[in-house]
C-alpha cells in the first residue's frame, strides 16, 4: 500500500458500527463547569447517537439552572440525589467531568445503577483510586471509557493508519508537546487544578502532558516500560505543585522513545511527531479542540501537507462512546487503558522527584 492510497481511503468515522438512527443513548452529565456547559452539552446536542437528559451538580440549584438553560434536559439533580439513585430511569449513561479526585465516587454510583460511564481524563487523582474505579465497573459489568478525544480525532487516526501500513518504516522516536497559559484562562490561584488534593500529584503532566503521553501510546499501539523526568515550578501560583513545566521521556519496547514537554505557564502550543526509519509525520497543531489540524508527511524526497477541517472532537467522542455502548463492544480507551496512563503519570512524578529512571 502506498502513501496516496492510505490518504485517499481514510474514513473519518471508521469506528462507527451503529446505524445513525440507533439510540439515542441518554446521558447524565455530572459536573457543570465551563467545559461541560460550553463543550460537552453542545457536542451531545449535535451528536447522532446521544442526548443529555439529566444534569448533576454539587447543588440542586445549579443543576436546575443548567437544566433550564438547555433544551432536552429533563432533570437537575444535586450530587446527593444522584448518589441516592434519583431519576435513574431518565438516563442510560453518565459523563463524569468533576475534579480528578472526585471521579471515583460518581463512577461507583453509576456502576451500582448499571449505567455506562464516560469519565474525563485523567481517570482519577491516583492509581489506587483508579484501580477501585475499574474494579467497580468490572463487578457491575458496565462500559467504562476514559475520555481521550484524540482517539476519534481524524488527523490522529490517519497518522496511525500510516504507521500501521509501514509507510514510515519502523518507529524510532516520538516528540510531543502541549502548553497553555492556565492563569490567563482561570485567574484564580485557588482553582482545583493547582490543588493536589483535587488534581493529583501535579498540574502540567496530569492535565496536559497526558495528551502527548496517551497519543504516543495510541499511535505506537504500545505501552511504555520506563520513564524519566525533570520538572520545575518557580511561579507563585504554582507553589503547591512540582510541575509548572515538565519534560519527560517514555521508553517503549523495541528501543522506541517518546520525549514530551508540557507547561501550564507558556504560550498555547501543541504538536506530536513520529520519526521512523523511512520517514516522519507531524501533527501541528495537535491537541487543542478549536485548532484545525495539519499533518505533514515526509518519506524519501516526498513531502505532503494534509489539511483537516476541524471536527467537533467532543461530538465524535460522545458518538464513539454511544456506538460502543449501543453495540455492546468495549471502547479502546477502557479502564485498563486509563490505568496504564495513571501508572505512567505516577512514575513520571517519582522520576521527576528522584532524578532517576523508573520502570513500569
Amino acid at each position: 500500500m502506498d502513501l496516496a492510497t492510505v490518504l485517499d481511503e481514510f474514513t473519518a468515522r471508521d469506528w462507527q458500527v451503529a446505524a445513525d438512527d440507533a439510540g439515542p443513548l441518554r446521558v447524565a452529565v455530572v459536573g457543570l463547569g465551563w467545559w461541560t456547559r460550553e463543550e460537552a452539552i453542545p457536542a451531545i446536542a449535535d451528536s447522532q447517537l446521544c442526548e443529555t437528559t439529566v444534569a448533576v451538580s454539587r447543588t440542586r440549584e445549579k443543576a436546575r439552572e443548567v437544566a433550564a438553560e438547555f433544551d432536552g434536559i429533563e432533570r437537575g439533580l444535586s450530587a446527593d440525589a444522584f448518589h441516592d439513585g434519583a431519576a435513574t430511569d431518565a438516563y442510560d449513561a453518565v459523563y463524569v467531568a468533576t475534579p480528578n479526585a472526585t471521579h471515583l465516587e460518581y463512577v461507583e454510583s453509576a456502576a451500582e445503577f448499571g449505567k455506562a460511564v464516560l469519565c474525563e481524563k485523567p481517570m482519577e487523582a491516583g492509581v489506587e483510586r483508579a484501580e477501585r474505579m475499574v474494579a467497580a465497573a468490572d463487578r457491575a459489568e458496565i462500559t467504562l471509557m476514559v475520555a481521550y478525544r484524540m482517539h476519534t480525532e481524524p488527523a490522529v487516526r490517519r497518522v496511525r493508519d500510516l504507521l500501521r501500513a509501514g509507510l514510515l518504516g519502523d518507529p524510532v522516536a516520538v516528540h510531543g508537546h502541549m502548553s497553555q497559559r492556565l492563569m490567563e484562562m482561570h485567574p484564580n490561584p485557588d482553582q482545583w487544578r493547582l490543588d493536589p488534593d483535587l488534581a493529583g500529584p501535579g498540574a502540567s503532566v496530569t492535565d496536559i502532558g497526558l495528551y502527548p503521553l496517551n497519543t504516543a501510546r495510541f499511535l505506537l499501539e504500545s505501552d511504555p516500560v520506563a520513564v524519566q523526568a525533570s520538572m520545575d515550578s518557580s511561579g507563585e501560583a504554582f507553589a503547591d505543585v512540582p510541575d509548572e513545566r515538565a519534560a519527560f521521556s517514555l521508553e517503549f519496547p523495541a528501543g522506541v522513545f517518546a520525549t514530551c514537554t508540557a507547561s501550564q505557564h507558556a504560550t498555547q502550543s501543541s504538536h506530536i511527531e513520529v520519526i521512523g526509519t523511512e520517514g516522519r509525520v507531524r501533527i501541528d497543531p495537535a491537541f487543542f479542540p478549536s485548532e484545525p489540524r495539519q499533518v505533514t508527511i515526509t518519506r524519501g524526497r516526498t513531502t505532503v501537507d494534509v489539511d483537516f477541517e476541524q471536527v467537533d472532537e467532543m461530538r465524535e467522542e460522545f458518538d464513539y462512546f454511544a456506538d460502543c455502548v449501543l453495540t455492546g463492544r468495549d471502547p479502546e480507551a477502557d479502564g485498563a487503558h486509563g490505568l496504564t496512563d495513571m501508572r505512567a503519570i505516577e512514575a513520571i512524578y517519582e522520576a521527576g522527584e528522584g532524578g532517576e529512571r523508573v520502570e513500569l
